[in-house]
């Protein structure tokens, strides 16, 4: 081979390979991002367990600025006491988990933050779906199951935080009254109205007994009456004895 030829050569398998790296490294960012959930010794119907999530950033103009977790079967936001995270951020249920957000962060910083979960279910893993919205309105969701965190083999799966428990403990048993049943301890005052209304029945006895005593005064027209036809008896004996004498 020709030395300008053999040039040429070296010059374009290193073009190439420069191509090559740029793409490797463009496209390793997603695939090395991800969402994380973290507990040390967490075990099946661990009360008072603290978890710490953290959610890496994948966006090179904007901050993150919004966490929502969809919380797995058995566990709902009164289940969760928010601890601590990035300064200014404030914690929110919703209907199927919870919010936290708050001033958005540099460009570049990940987001973690600290909740307490007052008992974890009798389960042997925990999957916390979150949807990581950035300060342009961008949206990372962390929503895929183990089957789907491969994604298309590109690096464009988005696993969804995953927490694995062992085993509850020995004698270990669900924590009651649960927080959701809360409102049920006011059923103590529901009980309270349901007796008014018998309550409010006991005085009908007496308005019944009343009624009987209505009935008492039948016998006085009776009385009248007698009294009228004894009356008028006399009168017509009066009369009688008159006429007789006449």
């Amino acid at each position: 081979m020709h030395r300008p030829t053999l040039v040429r050569s070296l010059r374009l398998t290193g073009a190439l390979s420069a191509a090559a790296f740029a793409l490797a490294v463009a496209t390793a960012g997603p695939a090395a991002a991800h969402a994380e959930v973290e507990a040390e010794g967490a075990r099946a119907l661990g009360q008072n367990v603290e978890l710490t999530f953290s959610a890496e950033s994948e966006s090179a103009s904007a901050g993150i600025n919004k966490l929502e977790v969809i919380l797995p079967r058995g566990l709902t936001p009164q289940d969760i006491t928010y601890e601590e995270g990035p300064k200014g951020w404030k914690f929110a249920p919703t209907g199927r988990g919870y919010t936290v957000s708050g001033p958005k962060l540099a460009v570049g910083e990940d987001a973690e933050y600290v909740v307490t979960v007052r008992q974890l279910p009798d389960v042997k893993e925990l999957v916390f779906k979150t949807l990581q919205t950035y300060s342009d309105g961008k949206v990372d969701r962390w929503i895929g199951l183990e089957e789907q965190a491969e994604g298309d083999g590109h690096g464009h799966g988005h696993p969804a935080p995953r927490l694995e428990l062992k085993a509850a403990a020995p004698g270990a048993k669900p924590v009651s009254p649960s927080p959701t049943e809360e409102p049920t301890t006011s059923a103590p005052s529901s009980a309270t109205a349901s007796d008014e209304p018998a309550a409010e029945k006991s005085p009908a006895e007496p308005v019944a007994d009343d009624s009987k005593d209505d009935g008492m005064p039948v016998f006085v027209p009776l009385g009248i009456g007698a009294v009228v036809l004894v009356l008028g008896g006399g009168v017509w004996w009066f009369r009688n004895r008159r006429s007789g004498s006449a």
